[in-house]
């Protein structure tokens, strides 16, 4: 962190810092926390809740690849000011959309759940390349090592402060309680969004900052989106027909699937187990705090380990974790829950290092790409699956989510425990 500060290392360099200032402003979004209970209390359900996820990771399933690629082909800088243009707009809708306004209020929704997708996907790739490639090809994969775990610490203080304030300005509650004036509900539950429309229009600021480094592809426009389609699926074609790639990023995928479906329903969870809502940006502050170790003991184990090994340390966890939430213990259920949520960065950190060792410099960012379309593929059909789990079990009984909670923990376990047997098989085998 001090040499981000004193741009010595690998920040004497431009766009690593600024790499850093935006994907710490980009993802610590102050709405985190309380983003399930905002939408259900607009007047959505929970299962049509996770069916707009479904959208947002579908959106992103379509364009997810080809944003890389045209990163790599039309220029990373021009994907990145589309993205926080798109964050602008997406964030500028929640903050005018109708409490209970229906057919309209959830097509608002949709729309922003459209666009938030398409804002991940065009930063998606882009963001890492044009940072890792403008830093000197000597020592390069060690200095990469050193701007990942400093992104990765202040994306950890900025949520930290994020989660926070977002609970906090959510439930006006607590002001109450020690002798102030509370701030009326409705204005409270739209201030997460202002503060992140604030911070979206800084993320276009730094975007525009950034230079170049690589030569985006000659030609014209229609010649430079073909080179792109076809570095696309030259780079999808390598990826899955590479047995050591596909392994570990199905691996990634399955984890992070669950952890991430988690991860967007936890203020449900929260209330489930009995938390006031003004304690969920605490709660969240807790996770950026553990998440400040994450990528030292990740950057650890992936020295020490193979990443598979790694994936498969991170898969043990999920399967205790989701076991010790279903039960939905008052309090208690906090502690998996931040667990739960640390592993994304975990995951995250195996997987960034893994794909950067194996990609080539003018596919870097479609592969990252391929990388981001296989997890929101996995996490979009997941979340679909939980949507049509909770409305079936919503129509039986009254404790939806948790018996999903134990469908979900039976279902993960039957799957990763077979899959990572079998992938040290194989690995083991082609050794």
């Amino acid at each position: 962190m001090s040499s981000l500060i004193k741009r010595s290392g690998a920040f004497e360099h431009r766009n690593p810092r600024l790499f850093v200032l935006f994907t710490t402003l980009y993802n610590a979004r102050a709405y985190y926390p309380i983003l399930a209970i905002f939408f259900t209390d607009l007047g959505l359900t929970l299962d049509q809740y996770v069916l707009l996820n479904f959208a947002w990771a579908a959106s992103i399933f379509l364009l997810e690849v080809p944003s890389g690629a045209f990163a790599d082909t039309l220029g990373r800088k021009k994907l990145l000011v589309l993205s926080a243009a798109l964050m602008v707009i997406e964030m500028g809708l929640l903050l005018f959309a109708p409490k209970g306004g229906g057919a309209l209020l959830f097509s608002l929704c949709l729309v922003n759940r459209i666009l938030s997708g398409a804002s991940e996907a065009a930063a998606s790739g882009a963001d890492e390349a044009i940072a890792y490639d403008a830093l000197p090809e000597e020592n390069r994969d060690s200095l990469w090592d050193d701007v990942l775990s400093t992104a990765m610490r202040w994306r950890a203080g900025g949520f930290l402060i994020a989660m926070t304030l977002g609970g906090l300005l959510y439930d006006p509650s607590w002001l109450t309680k020690v002798g102030l004036t509370a701030i009326p509900i409705d204005l409270a539950h739209r201030l997460p969004m202002a503060l992140v429309f604030l911070q979206s229009l800084v993320c276009l600021g730094l975007a525009l900052r950034l230079e170049e480094v690589t030569e985006p592809h000659i030609g014209d426009s229609l010649s430079r989106c073909r080179k792109a389609f076809r570095l696309t699926l030259g780079t999808a074609r390598h990826v899955f027909t590479t047995k050591r790639i596909a392994i570990v990023l199905i691996g990634g995928l399955l984890i992070d699937a669950v952890t991430r479906n988690f991860a967007t329903i936890n203020s449900e969870y929260y209330r489930l187990i009995d938390i006031p809502a003004w304690a969920f940006g605490f709660i969240g502050s807790l996770v950026a705090v553990g998440n400040w170790f994450v990528p030292a003991i990740a950057k650890r184990l992936n020295h020490r380990l193979s990443p598979l090994g790694v994936l498969g340390i991170a898969a043990i966890g999920t399967i205790a974790s989701l076991f010790l939430l279903a039960p939905a213990w008052p309090w208690f259920g906090l502690i998996p829950s931040i667990i739960v949520m640390s592993l994304l960065g975990f995951v995250s950190f195996t997987l960034s290092k893994f794909l950067h060792s194996e990609a080539s410099s003018d596919q870097r960012a479609t592969m990252l790409s391929v990388k981001g379309l296989a997890f929101n593929l996995g996490y979009g059909g997941y979340s679909l699956a939980f949507s049509f789990l909770l409305a079936k079990l919503r129509d039986g009984s009254e404790g939806a989510l948790q018996s999903a909670l134990w469908w979900q923990a039976a279902a993960m376990t039957a799957i990763l425990v077979p899959y990572f047997l079998w992938a040290r098989w194989t690995s083991k085998k082609d050794a």
